[in-house]
């Protein structure tokens, strides 16, 4: 049996990840690892220091040990220190965002990220930089703080968190050809907005991390 470990910052994104492994890979069995001070220090450091890389190479060599076939990291405020985990291990370690930037730089030349963290603003940014080389593709990028969203959510505020996210992209549709939502948390914003204020395509990244960790573990090749 296939095994695909999942190492996640916050709690309650375990049940969306593990429900959309089920439903696009059943046959691959899925396990947690569950740290939040790595975001939380993230958060409250201003940086990824020394010390959060080591944890994260830690979770991924514990998870070859483990017997797992590979880890999908599913926190872009991290996904930086997973370049470093992958030269320690011979099973592959995944960013759930690299589909995402990948699909982005496809899609359009003039890109926006969006994020609620400023933790989570820089490296995904960073990372469509990085594929759009890799891809040979010319881009401009656009970096977006939805300021007060996290603040609101944060406190158990969500409709404010949301309404925030729902503006900001209606705003940011006229301006550019794609849009990328650079954390988990702010997909389910999609769900209550209306088709007419999507004006470009926004972009996700759990289902399409999740589809590049099956493609890793069923094709044995890493887009």
């Amino acid at each position: 049996m296939t095994k695909l470990a999942l190492l996640h910052t916050v709690v309650w994104l375990t049940d969306a990840i593990e429900d959309l492994c089920v439903e696009m890979m059943p046959e691959v069995t899925t396990y947690n690892i569950v740290d939040e001070s790595l975001l939380r220090d993230a958060i409250e450091l201003g940086e990824l220091t020394p010390e959060i890389y080591a944890k994260i190479a830690s979770y991924a060599v514990g998870a070859e040990r483990g017997g797992c076939d590979a880890l999908l990291v599913t926190c872009s405020s991290i996904s930086p220190c997973v370049d470093i985990a992958q030269k320690l291990v011979h099973v592959p370690v995944l960013k759930i965002d690299e589909a995402m930037a990948d699909k982005a730089v496809e899609t359009g030349e003039q890109i926006a990220v969006v994020a609620t963290l400023h933790s989570t603003l820089d490296p995904t940014t960073q990372l469509v930089k990085q594929r759009a080389r890799v891809l040979g593709k010319e881009v401009s990028i656009r970096a977006v703080l939805c300021e007060g969203a996290f603040e609101a959510a944060s406190s158990g505020d969500t409709g404010q968190h949301d309404r925030l996210v729902s503006e900001t992209l209606r705003d940011l549709g006229d301006n550019v050809d794609v849009i990328v939502l650079a954390q988990a948390s702010m997909a389910r914003v999609l769900d209550d907005m209306a088709e007419e204020d999507k004006k470009v395509p926004i972009l996700t990244s759990p289902r399409l991390g999740v589809a590049r960790a099956k493609q890793v573990l069923t094709g044995g090749t890493q887009a």
